[in-house]
């Protein structure tokens, strides 16, 4: 497994080794003893998997609040999408910054979001799957969204992307008081 840093404390790339052959490839995608030498202990809880079907699906900011928050792992399934995360820990020297890459089901990276990041991702191909392992359960009352566009990031993608309603009405950044804390 390839661990990548990204510049945002926490915040990593995960690219795991894939063995391939005239059928496919095979990969192991986590491996919680092989992380943990490297020094990421995670316990997971819930795994994730949404369909997009129209390019230009945007979903995020997203977050979930304390004391529910939930570090997650992000792959993509099928298809590609633009992943980004924004750092939200109030007192971080990085906060309100932002990192993207691209996921797709060919390169096989997968980002590591930690708890205090806003996530999202815009699909760059119809039909993209992500899939996502989280480590705490879902909380609806601690459920948390940013909008897109308040942020300044460059999602990649010319137009209006397709929206829920939640994501349409979500606050800007500058609006939310964050319920994390940077803990050096």
């Amino acid at each position: 497994m390839q661990i990548e840093e990204t510049g945002l404390a926490g915040l990593k790339v995960l690219t795991p080794a894939r063995f391939g052959d005239a059928r496919g490839f095979f990969s192991e995608s986590w491996n919680r003893r092989r992380l943990q030498e490297q020094g990421i202990d995670l316990d997971f809880v819930q795994d994730n998997h949404s369909m997009s079907a129209a390019v230009g699906t945007l979903r995020g900011l997203h977050f979930q609040a304390p004391p529910a928050a939930q570090d997650k792992l992000v792959r993509c399934g099928q298809g590609a999408l633009f992943d980004v995360a924004v750092d939200i820990r109030k007192g971080s020297p990085t906060y309100g910054q932002w990192f993207g890459i691209e996921l797709s089901a060919e390169n096989g990276k997968q980002l590591l979001v930690p708890k205090g990041f806003l996530h999202g991702f815009i699909t760059r191909v119809p039909d993209t799957e992500v899939i996502y392992k989280c480590t705490d359960y879902y909380a609806p009352d601690c459920d948390g969204a940013v909008a897109w566009d308040s942020c300044g990031i460059d999602w990649g993608f010319e137009g209006r992307p397709v929206l829920s309603e939640k994501d349409a009405a979500a606050l800007r950044l500058a609006e939310i008081d964050s319920p994390f804390t940077w803990q050096d």
